[in-house]
């Protein structure tokens, strides 16, 4: 986790999709799975194996791709 926190200040919940948009820089997950996303700014997607339900991501992304199977995730930005 980052050690320079700061409080989102815009967040809301995830939409699994390849081509719903999303500007986020952490996620928090609510339900265990794979998170699968897209990097802002790139075309290549990486997937985060057997992510832990209360987890939260450190990652700037545009896209949780649908093939993502962790559930009740949240973005978060600032």
């Amino acid at each position: 986790m980052n050690n320079n926190i700061q409080p989102a200040k815009r967040s809301g919940a995830v939409t699994k999709s390849d081509t719903t948009e999303l500007k986020y820089k952490r996620l928090f997950v609510g339900g265990a799975g794979n998170v699968t996303i897209q990097h802002e700014g790139s075309d290549s997607v990486v997937t985060y194996t057997g992510v832990l339900a209360g987890t939260f991501l450190d990652v700037e992304g545009n896209r949780v791709m649908a093939a993502t199977t962790a559930t009740n995730i949240v973005w978060m930005d600032w």
